[in-house]
């Protein structure tokens, strides 16, 4: 499991067709029975909105809509390619916007969420081997296990109803030395090596004729 990344203890789900689920929430930061440290509530039914979707059959992984402390959007899923390897949808768009096409307003599947709030079923995690610290030890783990959580057949889905403020910073800290820099350009290769098919294809979330450049749904520029 990555560094400063907490596994909170599976939360037992009423008995659905014979079998009990559980579901793991996976949080920046976040320990059971203690407060968070860089995870911030704003919807107070945020966890029975994760939880909902990630007991669906044909969903893998569910994730939030995040706040920077400025009220800025941080997350609101995943897009494959962007900047060459992967980015926030709308990230730093204001509060209130509804973005391309309303696509923050409507509960719908992408190719990955956050790692820093997300819902899955235990028995998904552990299948697909859960989160690569070996090679991600920070960035791109969450992004790796969502594609492998979507290659073992099973949706990634984002709800706008589930808002919580992300301190990222707090749990994470800035790529501001030579090592840390040296050990994201090695995350970087990893992960473009590991899903090189995929980003060579595409994110099929994602409208080819948008930009890959920024995360705000603009046209590309031929």
């Amino acid at each position: 499991m990555s560094l400063g990344h907490r596994t909170l203890p599976a939360i037992p789900v009423p008995e659905t067709r014979n079998k009990k689920i559980f579901i793991l929430i996976l949080c920046w930061g976040w320990q059971w029975g203690s407060a968070p440290n860089d995870i911030e509530v704003i919807s107070p039914d945020w966890l029975k909105e994760m939880v909902s979707h990630a007991v669906r059959a044909e969903v893998g992984c569910v994730g939030a809509k995040l706040y920077y402390p400025n009220g800025r959007i941080q997350h609101a899923g995943v897009i494959l390619g962007i900047q060459g390897v992967a980015g926030h949808c709308f990230r730093l768009a204001d509060h209130a916007a509804e973005g391309y096409l309303e696509r923050l307003q409507y509960v719908q599947n992408y190719s990955a969420v956050t790692g820093a709030c997300l819902a899955v079923q235990r028995n998904i995690y552990q299948d697909v081997g859960g989160l690569n610290d070996q090679n991600l030890a920070v960035a791109f783990n969450d992004i790796d296990f969502c594609l492998k959580v979507r290659e073992a057949g099973f949706r990634i889905v984002w709800t706008p109803y589930a808002e919580l403020y992300h301190h990222e910073s707090i749990s994470r800290g800035e790529e501001d030395t030579e090592d840390k820099r040296a050990r994201f350009d090695k995350e970087v290769k990893y992960f473009m090596e590991t899903w090189e098919n995929e980003l060579q294809k595409g994110d099929p979330y994602y409208n080819p004729n948008l930009t890959l450049n920024k995360e705000d749904f603009s046209l590309r520029l031929r």
